[in-house]
């Protein structure tokens, strides 16, 4: 049943001039279709650099009224790992590190089952470094996660097998700092996000308001605070986190990242084709990990995508093979105990949105 919130996003899409039949209309309607009632979040679109549609629906922050938009400020979760995969591409294009360097040369004190785990092996889950050494708010600083994370047992020998491994991208954040002597959300600012013209990312650089970031909220529909109210270190999330998720994102800076993605401001072409390029199937799943990002399809056409969730919000983005369509949508509460599941039906929202792009078929 379409909400009360739904309707009034299609009459404010119908509202904006030049709306046809395969333009915002056509996205904002079947968005407002298939959001259910009590849900909220962001959405936006887009057809190569034109912005088709970047709105909210429901509100950010029930108990102070603010409505979801274009600009309120989420939790991207494990869509935090394009970025840094595309950090660690910034210094392979800059020469500074190469995909099948090992860690055993990068780092210190690495064991030796150990020494042989390649970069590119941590970018593509074939490292056989385990999924997580704990709790995402465990206060864990980056010497206590390496000595762990270097300790821990492997599931396969590196190269072996695919296991996704979080562990293995905050790994990547260690080698990033390591090879360029600035810590992690710093170097992606001054490499990524600058070049990019993303103002709004990060873990605790950007200045945002109280009332920019979305308050989560879990399926009781109880509030259990922003992202930014979770245990963090003072520079941002401890060690569990930092690399694999947790970097904070609009709905309007991640259109600017798409856009950045179609030409050289941030990678160069080649650069580009690597962190798309399909390299590790994702057994048994008919899909494969690139590096910090998933190539599959949605129907019969192929598209690039990543998904992130934890136990209140959940999101997606994807992009067609050509850049013509894109969209990220997230939401600040991944599921009702009224029976309505974001994080399930996704996909459908996804593959619709860029259905009505005409970006796939």
């Amino acid at each position: 049943m379409r909400s009360l919130v739904a309707g009034l996003l299609v009459l404010l899409v119908l509202a904006l001039p030049g709306c046809g039949d395969d333009g915002p209309a056509s996205v904002g309607g079947f968005v407002a279709e298939r959001v259910p009632d009590g849900s909220s979040g962001t959405l936006v679109a887009a057809r190569g650099d034109d912005l088709v549609l970047c709105r909210g629906w429901g509100e950010s922050d029930r108990a102070a009224g603010v409505d979801a938009g274009c600009d309120t400020v989420y939790d991207i979760m494990s869509m935090t790992k394009q970025f840094t995969a595309a950090a660690v591409l910034t210094l392979w294009q800059d020469g500074r590190l190469r995909p099948e360097d090992r860690i055993g040369d990068l780092l210190a004190d690495v064991p030796a089952d150990k020494q042989a785990i390649s970069v590119e092996q941590l970018l593509t889950h074939t490292s056989g470094l385990l999924d997580s050494l704990g709790e995402d708010d465990e206060p864990l600083t980056r010497a206590e996660f390496l000595e762990r994370a270097l300790g821990s047992d492997l599931l396969a020998a590196p190269g072996a097998e695919y296991h996704y491994s979080n562990v293995g991208y905050s790994l990547l954040a260690v080698v990033i700092e390591e090879v360029s002597g600035l810590d992690y959300e710093r170097y992606l600012r001054r490499h990524l996000f600058e070049p990019a013209g993303m103002t709004s990312t990060g873990y605790v650089l950007p200045d945002w308001s109280r009332h920019q970031v979305a308050v989560e909220y879990d399926a009781d529909g109880g509030a259990r605070g922003t992202p930014l109210d979770h245990r963090w270190a003072d520079d941002g999330p401890y060690w569990n986190l930092r690399g694999n998720g947790g970097l904070l994102s609009t709905a309007r800076d991640l259109y600017r990242w798409h856009r950045a993605l179609l030409g050289d401001r941030v990678l160069t072409r080649d650069t580009r084709h690597a962190l798309f390029e399909p390299r590790v199937q994702e057994a048994p799943d008919d899909t494969w990990y690139a590096y910090g990002w998933v190539v599959g399809a949605f129907g019969d056409s192929p598209v690039r995508w990543h998904n992130g969730g934890n136990d209140r919000s959940y999101g997606e983005i994807a992009r067609d093979p050509g850049g013509d369509g894109f969209v990220f949508w997230v939401t600040n509460q991944a599921r009702s105990a009224d029976g309505w599941d974001l994080e399930a039906s996704g996909g459908d929202l996804t593959a619709g949105v860029l259905d009505r792009l005409g970006a796939r078929g």
